[in-house]
């Protein structure tokens, strides 16, 4: 006799902030150099508890989200449109 186990659905990343565990519901990615350093400026749209909409720059140099300070070249901010052409929301709350 088999018993089946019904599997939840995957749960979306979540990020510590500082009102909780907010899930990240999307995150532009932009790569960098800098010599023979390679980090990223990430940008995420994350959702706290109670569904209120939060933005978060940060970056990355092994793919963990990171604080900031965050700094971008001016010729970054191209890289930036494009990344947020594959999140809709986001870049809709930034270019509002």
């Amino acid at each position: 006799m088999t018993t089946a186990t019904a599997k939840s659905p995957p749960k979306a990343p979540t990020a510590a902030t500082p009102w909780g565990a907010a899930a990240l519901l999307e995150e532009a990615t932009i790569a960098q150099r800098v010599g023979d350093k390679r980090f990223a400026v990430v940008v995420q749209l994350l959702e706290a508890p109670g569904g209120e909409r939060l933005i978060r720059f940060a970056y990355t140099t092994d793919g963990t989200a990171r604080r900031g300070p965050v700094t971008m070249r001016a010729r970054d901010l191209e890289r930036l449109r494009a990344a947020l052409e594959r999140a809709p929301v986001l870049k809709e709350l930034l270019c509002a």
